[in-house]
């Protein structure tokens, strides 16, 4: 009997530690242990440590480091920027633009702010789930305060034209966040050139640890602190800071800067082939962009079967996949993300998310590439959607 193969190919969600990562975190859990914020001697390591990391994450995005706060992580970040900005900016106005395929995390606080007496509008995005600049330029308002656009999409890796509509924004005076937690580690990223204010990110979309994140925030941004009781990242969100998980974070994201040219051309390639082999499949497409889309993703649609069904047999197989955001694989609802773009009810159901890492191999994509037929197949025949001449001949 062979031995079980496991293939992960669902880096989107969560991706593994790299052991540079955790061994510049290790000292920060055993030997410096000290609180940051004390003044003895105990102190000094971890607090050093914090500003170091604060330093790689400025240099890779192009910013200040201390423009860079220290979070749990990207809903955080997204929370904070959002919030934030509503509360401080709302004698200016409470208007807030935003799209139709955000992350939860920024369509909630949105939703939210709503309930408390604030306008959101929402932008629709084309086909492949562009925001077209045009459509922030035209919504923006005398009373605008925000506008949030995500720069990479979660679930269909489609990249947004943030360079653009960041010097719309800045224009027309109003501050632009961008939730870049697929995008950063990923793509090269420069928040002045690009014309950001704000930035989300988290650790663990890169090779770091999870329940760690910063948010960027411009110096000029007027913002309102998080949570209050204490002096932690310049009294705008109070509590021990997590040493050991920012130190992971800055390792992490200096090293995925580092190796990005190669990792991204090697995946993108990967990417490719995975592509060209599963629209072989008969009645498959490809969602997002086929061009401007992070070198990771792989988003299909496969009709008249459902995703779930597609994953449980993926998985008895050795491959670890899912159908969208990690963060709503549990729902039974269609993604917003495919409705958005145009995709019938129908056939939203049937799509599946396969997101690459260092760590795949040729061999990794050959073997999804020769088990998804036959998958597809098995659940076509007892699928009461699928045509007959779809059907396997008996």
């Amino acid at each position: 009997m062979s031995e079980k193969r496991f293939i992960y190919m669902d880096n989107a969600a969560t991706t593994k530690m790299h052991p540079d990562v955790v061994s510049a975190m290790l000292p920060y859990m055993t030997e410096y242990f000290g609180n940051p914020s004390s003044v003895h001697d105990f102190s000094r390591a971890p607090k050093k440590a914090i500003e170091h990391a604060r330093e790689q994450v400025a240099h890779v995005i192009g910013c200040k480091p201390e423009e860079v706060y220290f979070t749990a992580g990207g809903s955080e970040s997204n929370n904070w920027a959002i919030k934030g900005v509503a509360f401080a900016n709302q004698k200016k106005g409470r208007h807030i633009i935003t799209s139709s395929i955000e992350h939860h995390a920024v369509i909630h606080p949105c939703e939210w702010l709503v309930s408390q007496g604030f306008e959101v509008t929402v932008l629709a995005v084309d086909d492949y789930g562009i925001v077209s600049p045009e459509s922030v330029a035209a919504a923006i308002r005398d009373d605008t305060i925000l506008v949030s656009i995500m720069f990479a999409n979660n679930e269909i890796g489609t990249i947004e034209p943030i360079a653009e509509i960041g010097a719309i924004c800045k224009m027309r005076g109003v501050y632009f966040h961008t939730d870049a937690v697929q995008a950063v580690g990923h793509v090269p990223i420069n928040v002045d050139a690009m014309n950001i204010d704000l930035l989300s990110l988290s650790a663990h979309k890169f090779h770091g640890p999870k329940g760690v994140g910063c948010l960027y925030i411009r110096k000029k941004v007027k913002i309102d602190g998080l949570i209050h009781g204490g002096g932690q990242e310049r009294k705008r969100r109070a509590g021990t800071e997590n040493v050991s998980g920012i130190v992971g974070l800055g390792a992490a994201i200096e090293r995925a800067a580092t190796v990005m040219p190669e990792s991204s051309k090697h995946i993108q390639k990967l990417r490719e082939r995975l592509i060209e082999g599963i629209l072989t499949i008969p009645h498959s497409r490809l969602n997002g962009h086929p061009v401007h889309r992070l070198s990771n993703n792989v988003n299909v649609i496969f009709e008249f079967i459902e995703g779930e069904s597609i994953l449980l047999l993926l998985n008895q197989s050795g491959v670890a996949a899912s159908t969208g955001s990690a963060c709503t694989s549990a729902s039974l609802e269609p993604s917003h993300v495919l409705m958005a773009c145009g995709i019938s009810h129908d056939h939203v159901h049937g799509s599946l998310r396969l997101t690459l890492g260092e760590e795949t191999t040729e061999e990794d994509v050959s073997y999804v590439i020769e088990m998804l037929p036959g998958i597809v197949q098995r659940l076509r025949d007892i699928s009461p959607l699928t045509p007959d001449e779809l059907r396997s001949k008996k």
